[in-house]
């Protein structure tokens, strides 16, 4: 009874490991590869297309979400002395300016994706839920910043954005407290672009990362139903 245990214990073990193989055997070979990265295609086409649309921009929570907390506290601050208006356009500028990154971001993203080799679908399939966009998000994030920064910059400054919180921030310390006890109008407005920029990086990777998650149980199915 005790060798039948054994043996059946034994059994069980190897036929775990050779499940195991076939399923990283799989998502190493070229359909593995093909679900995964159309997968992630998928999140980036849903996020870009969010970028076209400043409504749909707006009304983002995963975008929401990554407003980086220096513009959190000057938005604050400008809600206190009665400027919700202003945070209102300066968020509306943003919103407008994403658009004109789609363009940038996509080639970007997409020579990422395709450029992804079987090994990186075994970390993929061995890091589990959001590994995708992580290695993504690796390869890419600093480039996206590089290439979309200035073209949020010219246009958060085409719009006026620059000027107005320059005039609404004028003669006051608000931005000495933000940035570390330096008492610069500029240095404030011309981070603003940055700011943006960052939520906008940041914003289209929580896009992504949710899409793959959603899309979680076709990864697995094209594995052979591997947990």
């Amino acid at each position: 009874m005790r060798r039948n245990t054994i043996l059946l214990a034994t059994m069980a073990i190897a036929t775990i490991g050779t499940t195991t193989q076939s399923c990283l055997a799989i998502a190493t070979s070229s359909v593995g590869l093909t679900v995964i990265k159309q997968i992630l295609l998928g999140g980036i086409n849903k996020g870009l297309n969010i970028f076209s649309n400043k409504d749909s921009f707006l009304a983002n929570q995963l975008i929401d979400a990554a407003l980086p907390q220096q513009l959190k506290d000057i938005n604050s601050t400008l809600q206190k002395v009665g400027l919700n208006s202003l945070v209102q356009k300066e968020k509306d500028y943003i919103a407008r300016a994403a658009a004109f990154t789609v363009d940038t971001s996509r080639p970007i993203l997409n020579n990422a994706v395709n450029s992804l080799t079987a090994e990186d679908a075994t970390r993929i399939i061995q890091g589990g839920s959001g590994a995708a966009t992580k290695i993504l998000r690796e390869r890419t994030s600093e480039q996206l910043m590089a290439a979309i920064a200035p073209k949020v910059d010219a246009k958060l400054n085409e719009f006026g954005l620059v000027q107005t919180l320059n005039s609404a921030l004028a003669g006051t310390n608000i931005l000495g407290s933000i940035f570390g006890g330096q008492n610069s109008n500029n240095l404030a407005t011309n981070a603003v672009s940055r700011f943006a920029a960052q939520q906008m990086v940041n914003g289209l990777f929580n896009i992504i990362e949710n899409h793959e998650q959603q899309n979680s149980t076709t990864i697995l199915n094209s594995l052979g139903g591997m947990k």
